[in-house]
């Protein structure tokens, strides 16, 4: 059965959309679905890139609607850091194992949520955008996605629910470019040279810009306190699954 098949197709449009419209309500979220349905039938490499290539497509189109309110001092600091992480790690070529993958994915919101808020983090602070891409760009690496635990670097700026989206989606694509140039040509492996990935990519990603594109209004009508109040539940409820996929995984082999 080839591994892109028509069911398969039409599953992964179907999710492009969803997680991309959850993403550009919350700011985040999606992503966690979204590399959590492409590991259940893509080697890790693969569905790395396929993560990056079809989030930098939400990401830069939800940057592009909001972008009036993107924080580009953030934006620029959040990318050095995230080209530091991305040298490092090209020294050592690692793939992680994708039990790893699913509960690094699934402790992050746990982790962000953990920390004080006297001793919390603010993008906004000078150097922490740096600090936050180096941090975001490692676990960007490892677990394919940053989301829950840049969020603590988000959360108590004071920033509206316009600048906060907007901000993390234009640090994000960096970050996801980082992602895809990593794993699609450091690692060895077929990721990032099968012309039927690339072009299964670009069906996806073109979906991905239809669900942040319906996810407009939405975010307009919530209220800061709504924005904050939902993203931590959802997040929440997100890492518990994903925890338990990996506890699973590890368990039953």
């Amino acid at each position: 059965m080839p591994m892109f098949s028509l069911p398969v197709l039409a599953a992964l449009a179907v999710v492009a959309v969803v997680t991309s419209f959850v993403s550009g309500i919350f700011g985040m979220a999606g992503g966690m679905l979204l590399i959590g349905f492409l590991l259940l039938f893509l080697p890790v490499p693969v569905a790395m890139v396929f993560h990056g290539v079809i989030q930098i497509a939400a990401n830069g189109w939800r940057a592009w609607l909001w972008r009036h309110h993107v924080n580009w001092n953030v934006v620029l600091q959040f990318g050095a850091g995230a080209v530091a992480s991305l040298v490092v790690f090209s020294f050592f070529d690692f793939v992680p194992d994708k039990a790893l993958v699913l509960m690094a994915v699934g402790a992050t919101p746990f982790i962000a949520l953990a920390v004080p808020q006297r001793i919390a983090p603010n993008i906004e602070r000078g150097g922490q955008a740096f600090l936050a891409g180096a941090i975001g760009g490692a676990i960007q690496l490892v677990s394919g996605v940053t989301g829950p635990l840049l969020d603590i670097f988000y959360v108590r700026t004071g920033m509206t629910r316009q600048v906060n989206v907007a901000t993390k989606a234009a640090a994000q694509v960096l970050g996801h470019l980082t992602k895809v140039i990593y794993f699609g040509l450091v690692i060895e492996g077929p990721a990032g040279r099968d012309l039927e990935q690339w072009l299964v990519m670009g069906y996806a990603a073109a979906f991905a810009v239809v669900g942040t594109t319906l996810s407009r209004s939405f975010l307009d009508r919530m209220s800061d306190k709504q924005f904050y109040h939902w993203t931590r539940r959802v997040i929440l409820a997100l890492g518990a699954v994903y925890i338990a996929q990996g506890i699973w995984l590890m368990v039953t082999r």
